[in-house]
C-alpha cells in the first residue's frame, strides 16, 4: 500500500478520534487506538533513505563500466554496464528495498544463477560502510560501498576470507 493510503486513513481515524461529538471514548482508549494505528505504519520508507546518497550514474575509476541508480516509490533500482563502442551493455540489475525492516540488495546477474537475484542484508552495526552480506552465498559475500566524498564511493566485493577486489567510482 502507498503512503498516501496510510496516511490518509491515520487522519480519518485521527479525525474520528478527537472530533468532539465523539466523547464516549475515554481518552486513554482514544491514545491505546491512536498507538496501535502508528505503529503499523510501514516502518522501511525512511529506512530506504540511508542508500539514497547511490541515486545516480557512477563511473569505476579507469574504465568503461557504469553503475546506475534511480529511485522509485518504495526502492531503488540500478543496473551496472560497459559501453563498448557507444553501445551500453548491461551485465547485472540491482535492487534495494526494505524487507521486514531490513535493507535488501538484490544483484541479478545476467546468465547466472538460473537467472534469479542473489539477496544480500545491510549489516548496520559499521556506520562507515554500508555492507550489503550474504554469508550462505559463494563469491561475493559483501558487497561495501564507504562513501568518501559526495562524489566519490569505494566499492570492495569480498569473499569469506575477505578476499576479492576493489574500486573507486565517481559520479557522473
Amino acid at each position: 500500500m502507498s503512503v498516501f493510503y496510510y496516511s490518509s486513513f491515520l487522519g480519518r481515524i485521527i479525525f474520528t478520534l478527537f472530533n468532539f461529538k465523539n466523547r464516549k471514548m475515554s481518552f486513554i482508549k482514544k491514545c491505546l487506538v491512536l498507538l496501535v494505528f502508528v505503529s503499523l505504519q510501514p516502518c522501511g520508507q525512511d529506512e530506504i533513505k540511508k542508500v539514497d546518497f547511490l541515486i545516480g550514474t557512477w563511473k569505476v575509476e579507469g574504465r568503461e563500466t557504469y553503475e546506475s541508480w534511480k529511485k522509485t516509490e518504495d526502492r531503488l533500482v540500478g543496473e551496472s554496464y560497459k559501453m563498448k563502442e557507444g553501445v551500453k551493455r548491461v551485465s547485472e540489475s540491482l535492487e534495494i528495498k526494505t524487507d521486514q525492516n531490513q535493507i535488501i540488495y538484490t544483484a541479478t546477474v545476467f546468465n547466472q544463477n538460473k537467472g534469479k537475484g542473489i539477496p544480500f542484508t545491510l549489516n548496520t552495526t559499521n556506520k562507515e560502510i554500508f555492507s550489503f552480506e550474504n554469508p550462505a552465498h559463494d563469491f561475493p559475500n559483501k558487497i561495501q560501498y564507504k562513501i568518501l566524498s559526495d562524489r566519490e564511493l569505494h566499492v570492495s566485493v569480498l569473499g569469506k576470507d575477505g578476499k576479492g577486489f576493489s574500486y573507486k567510482m565517481e559520479k557522473q
